[in-house]
């Protein structure tokens, strides 16, 4: 009985498209979330609130509005403008006047051997009071009652350090070509569960736009300064906590946590592929590979549709993406619609993002990298 091509290649993707079907169905289920849920605790340690800010009149009115309307009551908010040429300064100074337990600090020169955001945050760190240190970005908002369940996440699980995935705000349609493929590659490939479950490093993440830190552990593994030349800094925590042994978790942030990242489809690539293809911590020909087997898994079966059983795998690529869809509270039909071109512009991003990296193009806020 002979064997043609065709059938060789239909299970080389469909297998491949059943696990990712398994992982994104398990995330689904079982994938921890932040909730907007109040729950009271006899014991409410002081939590340090710290956004690092550069030229983000845009985003930081409401991120720290957000993050000053807190049900939990223990906590300060501290911000730290790094030298913003905009309007951000003198928006922190009307919030600085009527609230006392927010306060803004001067960032002081970058050094050279520091990456911008690491070392903001090393200076926020350092002016902290928290027994906890929650560190957000400045696109980030908190519905009302984030930090009292993160709080209480944190103590329950016996956590070292918590993070979580803000649910994604679009105010474009271009952000939609490329924003969902960020959830796609983490709910696609890492059962979060195993963060938290697993002590193998292998199943570490986190995301700086949301981490908390028991303050202790912090110091001892070095702060930002031990990871001061990381782009992906959060990462780096992420592994050398599950490395040394330290318990944590990463979540969805559900209703909870929401950001806002990018004003347009430019600046959502100009962002991605910042991080893209360190993020893989491979080599430069091996992620391109990866790159191309992502169009074969995920694309080609669309334009293989007239050939015997390839409906089967496209049905399975669209459960996927509703599967990932549901997790992440994005919109389920567009995800679908958009789907072959979301493919393709994630093969272009990650193009664009090892010819920055490796030229040495990498630049954010008005900074290289």
């Amino acid at each position: 009985m002979n064997i043609t091509f065709v059938e060789i290649l239909f299970w080389a993707i469909l297998i491949p498209n059943i696990i990712v079907l398994i992982v994104s169905l398990l995330n689904l289920i079982a994938a921890p979330v932040l909730r907007n849920i109040f729950t009271a605790t006899e014991d409410t340690p002081f939590v340090s609130v710290l956004i690092p800010a550069r030229n983000e009149e845009a985003n930081i009115y409401n991120s720290v509005w957000s993050a000053l309307q807190q049900s939990y009551t223990n906590f300060e908010v501290i911000v730290l403008d790094d030298n913003s040429t905009d309007k951000t300064a003198e928006i922190l100074d009307d919030f600085a006047v009527y609230n006392s337990n927010f306060k803004v600090i001067k960032g002081k020169p970058l050094p050279e051997d520091w990456l911008g955001k690491n070392f903001a945050c090393e200076q926020l760190s350092k002016a902290a009071k928290g027994e906890l240190l929650l560190f957000i970005d400045a696109d980030v908002s908190l519905a009302k009652h984030a930090l009292s369940y993160a709080v209480n996440m944190f103590r329950e699980e016996e956590l070292d350090m918590l993070s979580s995935f803000p649910t994604q705000h679009f105010t474009g349609f271009g952000q939609r070509f490329v924003v969902p493929m960020m959830n796609w590659i983490l709910l696609a490939f890492l059962p979060l569960i195993m963060v938290r479950k697993s002590s193998n490093p292998k199943f570490a993440a986190a995301n700086g736009q949301f981490i908390m830190i028991s303050k202790d552990i912090y110091k001892k593994i070095g702060g930002h300064e031990a990871v001061k030349k990381e782009v992906l800094e959060d990462m780096a925590f992420a592994k050398k906590l599950k490395s040394t042994g330290y318990k944590i978790s990463t979540t969805l942030g559900g209703d909870a946590v929401s950001c806002g990242m990018y004003d347009g489809f430019n600046s959502a690539v100009k962002g991605f592929s910042k991080n893209f293809f360190p993020g893989f911590g491979i080599s430069a020909p091996i992620f391109i590979m990866t790159l191309i087997l992502f169009l074969t898994l995920f694309f080609l079966p669309i334009l293989l549709l007239p050939y015997k059983g390839f409906d089967i795998i496209a049905g399975i690529i669209l459960l996927q993406r509703i599967f990932i869809s549901i997790s992440s509270r994005q919109n389920i039909l567009q995800n679908l619609l958009l789907h072959p071109f979301q493919m393709l512009i994630l093969f272009y991003v990650g193009i664009v993002s090892v010819k920055n990296n490796l030229t040495g193009k990498i630049e954010w806020k008005s900074r290289k990298i």
